[in-house]
């Protein structure tokens, strides 16, 4: 067998990930929440049940999904 050849997972599907930082002063969240109060951050998911699993992932190449696609029991 030959080796998988590697690639830029997070170029290849666009993810995105936010990660905390744990040096954060109180003016700093103070700022942060202010700005997330104007600027509203909004997520788009679409929930699939286990017996549906193998239709999210054709959903998702043929672009039915505007955002994340999420496998719930």
């Amino acid at each position: 067998m030959s080796d998988i050849p590697g690639f830029a997972y997070a170029l290849l599907w666009g993810e995105r990930s936010l990660r905390s930082v744990a040096n954060l002063t109180r003016r700093d969240g103070a700022e942060f929440f202010s700005l997330i109060a104007r600027h509203p951050i909004g997520t788009h998911v679409r929930a699939f049940a286990l017996e549906q699993a193998n239709d999210a992932p054709a959903a998702l190449r043929c672009g039915n999904i505007d955002g994340a696609a999420v496998l719930v029991p």
